[in-house]
C-alpha cells in the first residue's frame, strides 16, 4: 500500500530575470514500510523533492498525497498539524537548538500538541532510550559528538511517532564509523518499528542497502 504518492510533480523557481526548472514531471509511489534512497549529482533536485514530500515546500504543479491525503492542497495551519503528526525529519546539519539540553530538544515537536509536560518528558525519555542516549538528557548539543547529535535528531524525529521519516544526507557530516552506526539505527527503525524512510544520499554503499534507489538528473527521474 502506497503511503506517499507523487503525481506529475513540477517545481519552477522564478525571479524577474530567470526561470529554473528544479523538478520536471516526477511520478513516485513509496510503499508503507519501504526504505527508499534518492540519489543524483549536486543540484539535481534531490533536496527539493524531499522538501516537497515533507510538505516544507509546495510544487508548482502536481499532486502530493501522504497517507491518503492530498496534503499539498491544505492551508498553512492544517498543513503544519498534518506534518507534525505524520512526518519526522533528520537533517545533515542536525538543526538542534544549542540553548536547549538534549531532553528539551527532543520535546520540541510535542510542544505543538496538547500534551502535559509530564507526558512530553516521558515520550522524550523513551525515544532517547531507543537511540541509546538516555544518559545524556541533561547535556547540550555543544557537549556531544556529531554522531550523538544525529541520534538526538533522530529521537526528535520519532518522538511524535510519525509513520514516515525523511532524512537528508543523515551521515554527511559524520565519519565512516559514526555514519555506519546512524545507518544501523535507521535500518532498525525501518525493520523493527515498520517506519517508512525516504533518504537523500550521495553514498552508493548506503543506498545499496535500502529497498530501492530513485535517481535524479537535472530535475528528472531517470531510474
Amino acid at each position: 500500500m502506497e503511503i506517499i504518492k507523487l503525481k506529475e510533480i513540477n517545481k519552477v523557481y522564478r525571479t524577474r530575470e530567470i526561470e529554473t526548472q528544479a523538478l520536471e514531471n516526477i511520478n513516485l509511489d513509496v510503499n508503507e514500510g519501504e526504505f527508499l534512497s534518492i540519489m543524483g549529482p549536486s543540484g539535481c533536485g534531490k533536496s527539493t523533492l524531499l522538501n516537497i514530500i515533507g510538505l516544507l515546500d509546495r510544487p508548482s504543479s502536481g499532486v502530493v498525497e501522504i497517507a491518503g491525503t492530498e496534503a499539498d492542497k491544505m492551508k498553512d495551519k492544517p498543513l503544519a498539524r498534518f506534518r507534525n503528526t505524520h512526518l519526522g525529519f533528520v537533517f545533515q546539519s542536525f538543526h538542534l537548538i544549542n540553548t536547549l539540553n538534549v531532553l528539551d530538544n527532543v520535546e520540541v515537536p510535542l510542544m505543538y500538541r496538547r500534551m502535559s509536560a509530564r507526558d512530553r518528558h516521558a515520550a522524550a525519555r523513551q525515544v532517547l532510550e531507543r537511540v541509546g542516549l538516555s544518559h545524556r538528557i541533561n547535556h547540550y548539543p555543544t557537549q556531544l559528538s556529531g554522531g550523538q547529535c544525529q541520534r538526538v535528531a533522530i529521537a526528535r524525529a520519532i518522538v511524535g511517532n510519525p509513520k514516515i521519516i525523511l532524512a537528508d544526507e543523515p551521515t554527511g557530516n559524520l565519519d565512516s564509523k559514526m555514519g555506519h552506526e546512524i545507518m544501523q539505527l535507521l535500518h532498525s527503525l525501518n525493520t523493527e518499528d515498520k517506519r517508512t524512510i525516504v533518504m537523500v544520499t550521495h553514498n552508493e554503499s548506503q543506498a545499496a542497502d535500502t529497498d530501492r534507489i530513485v535517481r535524479l538528473f537535472d530535475g528528472r527521474q531517470i531510474q
